[in-house]
């Protein structure tokens, strides 16, 4: 090929849209999903050991592969974020700990690299777990199911219809403003620019590009609020947004039940494991 090397084109983030097809998964109660991700966050906060976390490695990546989620909706990962990945593993490295190797007659400790390790891991984790609930739900359906879950909360008088709603127009809201945003930082480099004749000059001109930039994002935001609004007049108001039906399904309780094995399964190794405890 004696064309230039073309540069791989990046893969942007795709949250909050669910991807095409059916399956399991996708037919799966919105609440059962939701709950399901908060009981998997109590898990890793009160035992987030390598096994619990590698178990629930394995139960995101075998429901990704019940779902048909493609790898191309996993984004680039851009260069610098590595570089502080491997600051990040520099600098804990130097914590030291058990356990220890022995390189040409200098010791060295892992413990602060494999804590860091735990983290980063831990981190992605929760991310993939996340974004499966993003690539298999549809936005709509999950104000109802907060409406849902939320229900013994009405006895305390708390506004759970309207936390519902709000929700889910942030959920909504959000891809728009993100594709929003594209376009204004692609005419923003579409731009004619003069040459700058000295730092200070340049200082300046970015600055009044950033409050340009704010500008129009406040202005777009404000646009696509009102369009929001007048669309969800039309459509009988913002409660209907969470009285949608919405309730769970004997799927839902097999996935309830398969999770807290699941669970049950991650304590138990954690605790009563040789290769845990010693």
């Amino acid at each position: 090929m004696t064309a230039p090397q073309r540069r791989r084109q990046s893969r942007p983030v795709v949250l909050l849209r669910p991807v095409p097809g059916r399956s399991v998964v996708h037919e799966l109660w919105a609440g059962t999903k939701l709950l399901v991700v908060a009981v998997i966050g109590v898990l890793l906060t009160l035992y987030p050991g390598w096994a619990p976390i590698a178990l629930v490695a394995a139960f995101v990546l075998a429901t990704a592969w019940i779902a048909r989620i493609p790898r191309g909706v996993l984004p680039s990962i851009p260069r610098f974020l590595w570089v502080l990945l491997f600051l990040g593993a520099l600098t804990a490295s130097f914590a030291g700990g058990t356990p220890h190797i022995t390189v040409a007659s200098v010791e060295f400790g892992l413990g602060g690299l494999l804590k860091f390790l735990q983290i980063t891991v831990l981190s992605i984790v929760l991310l993939g777990l996340g974004g499966l609930i993003s690539w298999t739900t549809n936005v709509a359906e999950i104000a109802p199911a907060v409406a849902k879950i939320g229900r013994p909360l009405r006895l305390l008088r708390l506004p759970v219809d309207d936390w519902a709603v709000a929700l889910s127009l942030a959920l909504r809201a959000f891809p728009m403003l993100i594709d929003e945003f594209r376009v204004l930082f692609a005419a923003r480099k579409l731009r004619p620019r003069e040459t700058a004749d000295s730092g200070r000059e340049r200082r300046q001109r970015m600055s009044a590009e950033i409050v340009d930039l704010l500008a129009a994002a406040v202005t777009v935001a404000l646009r696509r609020a009102d369009e929001m609004g007048d669309a969800i007049t039309a459509r009988g108001g913002a409660g209907q947004i969470s009285a949608l039906p919405s309730r769970p399904r004997l799927a839902d309780a097999v996935a309830g039940a398969i999770v807290i094995a699941l669970c049950a399964l991650a304590v138990y190794v954690e605790l009563f494991t040789p290769l845990t405890t010693s």
